[in-house]
């Protein structure tokens, strides 16, 4: 396993082969409180992994020990004049975009609280893999702001514009089993477990064509939302990007072949 910083507080973690990347929130200190430095940090980490081709899958997890992330620093939003958050607000943004736009499946890994901007971390990743701890929710409007890293738009996407509109109105913390019920989250393992378990999605995940995975992605988040008719013609966009591929050649000769393809990647 090779090990990259990027800034101070993101770590990147390449596991195995490289096939599977894990973007480490790493600032402890203030249970992974973004600060402007720290989306900066993420938003360049992403920037990275998402031009790298070996990297297959990502897996979004944090280093301390009872939380996943709290969100916004608002002890640096504090000391902030009107001028300072006008101009910190296209930093933060990136950070959250970065996250949801990367190229290849996402795994987020959490555990402890996940609140606010920590949550829409999560909600910008393809899966969520909860433990028992985790406590998760859009608290944003009990401090005066409303959620700005894609929550009010991410969250109606899982779970239905009411259940999304109770939870963002009454800005209330849910704890994990009522998360995986009411699908704010779409696993939940036992305690400890959550970056385990999520890595081991991401293997199996890796497993598959690159090409084909990078396309379903792409098919999945494009078609989200289009009438049915618009969003088959961005499947078949997507299916002819990989169908005269490489890996679309060595994945049926490997079938035929019964063997394990070695995917070209191209």
């Amino acid at each position: 396993m090779s090990e990259e910083r990027f800034g101070e507080f993101v770590l990147v973690r390449r596991h195995a082969d490289g096939h599977v990347a894990e973007l480490a929130l790493d600032r402890p200190k203030a249970m992974n409180a973004v600060s402007t430095a720290m989306a900066r940090s993420v938003g360049s980490a992403c920037a990275a992994l998402g031009e790298d081709r070996d990297v297959r899958v990502v897996v979004l997890t944090s280093t301390h020990e009872r939380a996943f992330c709290v969100g916004a620093d608002l002890k640096e939003r504090n000391s902030f004049s009107d001028a300072d958050l006008l101009r910190q607000r296209p930093v933060a943004r990136a950070a959250y975009t970065a996250v949801l736009e990367l190229p290849v499946p996402t795994v987020a890994a959490v555990h402890g609280f996940a609140l606010g901007g920590g949550f829409e971390l999560a909600l910008s990743c393809d899966v969520i893999v909860a433990d028992s701890t985790a406590v998760v929710g859009l608290p944003e409007v009990s401090v005066g702001v409303i959620p700005g890293g894609g929550g009010t738009q991410l969250l109606p996407r899982r779970v239905g514009a009411a259940r999304a509109a109770e939870l963002v109105f009454t800005a209330r913390r849910v704890e994990a089993r009522e998360a995986r019920e009411l699908g704010l989250v779409d696993q939940l393992v036992d305690e400890g477990r959550d970056r385990a378990e999520a890595l081991d999605l991401a293997s199996r995940m890796a497993a598959n064509s690159p090409v084909g995975l990078r396309a379903a992605k792409r098919a999945l988040r494009l078609g989200h939302g289009l009438d049915l008719r618009a969003g088959l013609e961005v499947e078949d966009a997507a299916w002819r990007a990989v169908a005269f591929s490489g890996d679309r050649a060595e994945g049926v000769a490997a079938f035929n072949e019964k063997r394990a393809p070695r995917w070209p990647g191209e």
